[in-house]
This record gives structure tokens, sequence and C-alpha cells, in this order.
């Protein structure tokens, strides 16, 4: 699919901002003055920067209006009342945390929960899609949640947030070698999207028409394997290796600020890789696969 760079910003950034709230809410730090303005106001400026980019896909941004009518049926508008719901939840612990209120933690632990079910409704908007197998995978919210915490862990300076960026990795390789072979486990090919397989093997003779569309521009895009395999390594370096290594050096601030620079260029990395390896079924339609 086309990796669109309003989308892969919100995933990214949304994703690395509600883990931060979630571990300030927890109270994993506890920061207070200036300190809680700054690291809150990172967790809420990473977050709302999120959000904010994935109103730029779609189209008129009076339609973020209407994502929040439609949370019975759609993760999307589930993600909208999520969020809000989070920033709300959280707004009261961080103004705690920022002139020493001291109101119960719970407050935050709450939204450190909300936080990460955020980023699980996120997932789960990938996740649900069966016409891209690559995604309809259990591997896909457990590598949104991992980003999230790996992230989270990261920016409080956790003890054990080297492991969880390593683990990120493991995560990542073990996506891609379970997402390149989806589509053919699904099955999926131009006979079977077009019930023609009974009585031969068909082919796309002609296009369906001669200009392009939304399908073609959205659905279809092809990543050469030679540019993808250099992409997820590196990706994996920076999103995992790097930042875990430069976290075990005695850098303090600096080395956590240096850490999330790498990470965060490998999770753009990674995120661009999940959207261009993603192959839709409509493609069989075109014949750009199977």
């Amino acid at each position: 699919m086309h990796p669109a760079p309003s989308v892969i910003l919100f995933s990214t950034l949304s994703g690395l901002g509600f883990g931060f709230l979630a571990f300030l809410g927890a109270g994993v730090l506890l920061p207070s003055g200036w300190v809680a303005f700054f690291l809150w106001g990172l967790g809420y400026g990473l977050a709302v920067a999120g959000l904010l980019a994935a109103t730029f896909h779609l189209g008129n941004p009076v339609n973020a209006a209407k994502a929040f009518s439609q949370w019975r049926t759609s993760w999307l508008s589930r993600e909208a009342w999520a969020s809000v719901a989070t920033l709300l939840t959280l707004a009261p612990m961080a103004l705690s945390d920022l002139l020493g209120l001291g109101l119960p933690r719970v407050i935050g632990q709450v939204g450190a929960v909300l936080a990460l079910v955020t980023v699980l409704t996120t997932a789960m908007i990938y996740t649900q899609i069966k016409a891209v197998p690559r995604w309809h995978l259990w591997l896909t919210p457990v590598m949104f949640l991992g980003f999230a915490i790996a992230g989270g862990a990261m920016l409080s300076g956790a003890i054990w947030a080297p492991l969880a960026l390593v683990a990120v990795g493991a995560v990542l390789v073990a996506l891609w070698r379970v997402g390149d072979g989806a589509f053919a486990r699904a099955g999926q090919t131009i006979g079977t999207a077009t019930g023609l397989d009974r009585i031969g093997t068909p082919w796309v003779f002609e296009p369906a028409h001669t200009a392009g569309n939304y399908l073609l521009r959205e659905m279809i895009f092809v990543v050469g394997r030679k540019h993808a395999t250099k992409l997820r390594w590196i990706a994996l370096g920076l999103a995992s290796v790097l930042p875990a290594l430069v976290l075990l050096l005695p850098l303090g601030w600096p080395g956590v600020a240096l850490a999330t620079v790498l990470h965060l260029a490998g999770a753009l990395a990674a995120r661009w890789l999940f959207f261009a390896e993603a192959e839709h079924v409509v493609g069989l339609y075109y014949g750009a696969r199977g």
C-alpha cells in the first residue's frame, strides 16, 4: 500500500507519545515543577502531534468529527474516543505533578491503561483488515504495543529499557518473517478473486481503465526486494540495536535523548515498510499480484 507520510507520522508519534504518557501516569517517573512541565509536555506533544498528522489523511478535516460517531463498528472511531479519554484523564495528574497538588496516583494509573488501550485501537485499525494478509496477524498489535512500551520505557529512563528495545527488534523480525508469506497463505489469486479458477487460469488482458484512480494510488504500491531488505536492516539497527546500546552507556539524560532520536528514526523506517510492503487483495484485479 502507498505509505502516506501523514499516517506514518501519526502511528509513530502517537505511539511514542501515548507510551510515554502511560509511564508518566503510572508513576514510573515522579517529576515536579518545570521538569514535570517538560516531561508531560513532551508526552502530550508527541501524542497530539501524531493525532493531528492523522487528520491530513482524511481528505477533509471535517471528517475527523464524523469519526467519533461510528464507535460501535469502527476501530478508528474507538481510537478517537480512547485518545480523548486518555488525554482528559491524565490532565489532572499532569497538573498535580506540575503544581504539587498531591492527587491520588490511581488517576494516572487509569490514564496509563487508557493510553495503552489507545495504542491497541490504533493497531486494530490495521489488524482487522482481512484484505491485507500481512496486517491480519496477531503480531501486528504486539508490534504497535511493543514500540509504545519500549519508547515509554526509554524516555522514562527505565533500567529495563534496553531489553524492551531488543524485544521490539525481535518482534519486527518475527513480523517480517511471518508477513512475507501471509499473502500466499491466504490463497488469494486472480482466479479466486474473480471466481474463474474453476474453469482455468485467468489473466489480465487489459487494465480496467486507462486513467489512475484511488485504488491504484492508495492500495497498490510495489517496493523492490533489494530496497526492502536494506530498509529492514536500517529499521532494526536504529529502532532496536543502537538505542539499546546507547542506553547501556553511562551517559545520563543526553544518552536518553540520543537513543530517542535513533529509535524514532528507526521506527519511522519500520512504519514506512509496514505500509509499503502490505499487499491488498484488490491488486489482483489489476494484475499487480499473484
